[in-house]
């Protein structure tokens, strides 16, 4: 966090401990797995994990970009684990997941991006547990729509992209990732037939007519269920927050999406784009 600057009460996060935090705990390690919730430093572990949830994170725990957000290492990865799947698949089984999210780091080194992968990884969850929805949480995988159509033949119920920024900041604080670029994934994923989810951070510098023409953006696609919430800096390395935006200011912007049509918002100072996914399934 940033040093100096006292985080105002409405970002008051639960501790990460109790029960059920420590079952999950037991289950991702035992797994051999990762998290986002871990690895992205997500001031909602202790609620999530206390829920018996987790947002789980494929392809390894290494990056191959280093987006000046994301507390998430970035170097050169290793190979896939052929055995990741099985062992995610036992995980959401053991945590008698209904609905389980997945992510990935980006991976730049392999020929697809690691699409291939992800859709065995759905499959073999769906496979293993039977009335599990999914989320996949995907990357850009370059705007390629070969790859990006592997994962959306595999049917997850929701597949999410976020945008992260307004179109201004994107090259301030993502590597390699472009604005127009993440708009055309979601487009593409909408135009055949997936139910699209995107998110972004407040809080990086960005002005209201900003947010709202990003707004705008990723409704036009065809995406329906939105995310926004508080950028925090999670290291020192990390860019800073301009702003803490009041939970008044996020209550008026979800206000103003759910208007304009989208059939689900989540808007608040603690949302991160898992927060409360189950319910964006409910929501196609």
């Amino acid at each position: 966090m940033q040093k100096g600057r006292r985080l105002p009460a409405w970002l008051k996060m639960q501790r990460a401990s109790g029960e059920n935090y420590s079952i999950v705990k037991q289950v991702v390690a035992s797994n051999k797995l990762h998290t986002i919730c871990t690895s992205g430093n997500c001031p909602n572990i202790g609620e999530c994990w206390n829920s018996g949830t987790a947002t789980f994170m494929i392809l390894g725990n290494i990056c191959t970009r280093a987006c000046r957000f994301c507390a998430t290492k970035t170097g050169k990865p290793l190979p896939p684990d052929t055995e990741e799947p099985a062992r995610l698949a036992s995980a959401v089984k053991a945590m008698h997941l209904r609905h389980c999210v997945i992510t990935s780091v980006d991976r730049d080194d392999l020929d697809d991006g690691g699409a291939s992968v992800w859709a065995h990884t759905i499959k073999y969850i769906k496979k293993e547990n039977h009335g599990t929805t999914i989320e996949a949480l995907i990357p850009d995988f370059d705007g390629l729509h070969a790859n990006i159509l592997k994962v959306i033949k595999a049917a997850p119920e929701v597949i999410s992209h976020n945008i992260e920024t307004v179109r201004r900041l994107t090259p301030v604080i993502r590597t390699k990732a472009k604005y127009d670029m993440s708009l055309d994934v979601l487009r593409f994923i909408a135009s055949e037939g997936a139910v699209a989810k995107s998110g972004f951070m407040l809080g990086l510098g960005e002005t209201e007519d900003e947010v709202v023409e990003t707004i705008t953006d990723i409704y036009a696609t065809g995406c329906k269920i939105l995310t926004i919430g508080q950028y925090l800096q999670p290291t020192m390395d990390h860019i800073q927050v301009a702003e803490y935006i009041t939970p008044q200011k996020f209550e008026e912007y979800r206000l103003l999406s759910l208007k304009m049509g989208f059939s689900f918002v989540e808007s608040g100072p603690l949302v991160r784009s898992s927060f409360h996914a189950e319910k964006h399934v409910k929501s196609r």
